[in-house]
């Protein structure tokens, strides 16, 4: 039986203070997002140009073997404290959307 991977996907918004918001992301939130059970990768995008719509600071993109894998990261005690570190971040920049989705990959 095969499993489908799974992705957490954070639209970051342009922060209020770029140099807070970097020093705390890469200082605070990412440790805490690589203790998070069973994620697989972690990648950030800065500054993407959108094809539409308003333009991101980031996209952040964290991978699971699975959305079970996945929902149980984000369930355990080390994903609620990123979940609760976001919150904090949230004084230097908004989050403009985030998605949980099984993926395929095409190619």
């Amino acid at each position: 039986m095969t499993t489908t991977p799974a992705r957490f996907l954070v639209f970051w918004e342009r922060p209020t203070d770029p140099e807070a918001f970097e020093r705390h992301y890469r200082e605070v939130h990412i440790p805490l997002a690589r203790r998070i059970p069973l994620l697989r990768s972690y990648a950030i995008s800065d500054n993407p140009v959108p094809v539409r719509g308003e333009p991101y600071f980031r996209i952040a993109e964290l991978r699971w073997d699975s959305m079970d894998d996945l929902r149980a990261g984000i369930d355990s005690p080390e994903g609620k404290a990123c979940a609760d570190d976001v919150e904090i971040l949230a004084q230097y920049a908004g989050v403009r959307s985030m998605v949980l989705a099984p993926f395929e990959e095409l190619l």
